[in-house]
């Protein structure tokens, strides 16, 4: 993407780290405040302002609960440099489906068993909250893209 800004002294394990602080924030759509409320769109949100990849009064605009297949991916689009699926790595966002449309994001981890988790807010677990699993694509859980978190528009 154009006028992109790589954030030299960052590394992927910062981001990481920072993405794991958020595990246990309940699930709260449109919210922003670790511990408090987050979705998915959020914890991207609340991790690149937390390392400073972004402005603190920077978000995204509102969007509703409901997919409607273009308004997650046009902002992942405007926001973020996309990146190949082959080439994602720990520290990168990725955008996935869950039903019918791209509605869920979550940043790419390292997993303990190795492979890749994804840290992400889930209003599916129990109860709805930040969790990190690992990340296995299905019929389920479909990837649409994967997003370079290290440099922004």
């Amino acid at each position: 993407m154009r006028n992109a800004m790589r954030i030299s002294h960052l590394t992927r394990a910062d981001v990481v780290a920072a993405a794991r602080g958020w595990i246990g924030t309940p699930f709260h759509h449109l919210e922003r405040r670790k511990g408090i409320g987050v979705d998915c769109a959020g914890l991207i949100v609340g991790v690149c302002r937390e390392l400073g990849l972004v402005p603190a009064e920077f978000d995204v605009p509102a969007y509703t609960p409901t997919p409607d297949g273009y308004t997650m991916r046009a902002s992942c689009a405007q926001y973020m440099v996309p990146i190949a699926r082959a080439a994602m790595q720990p520290g990168d966002a990725i955008l996935l489906v869950t039903d019918l449309h791209p509605q869920h994001l979550g940043i790419l981890a390292d997993y303990a068993h190795g492979g890749l988790s994804i840290i992400h807010a889930a209003n599916s677990a129990h109860p709805p909250r930040v969790i990190e699993t690992r990340l296995m694509f299905s019929r389920a859980l479909r990837f649409v893209a994967a997003y370079s978190l290290l440099e922004i528009n």
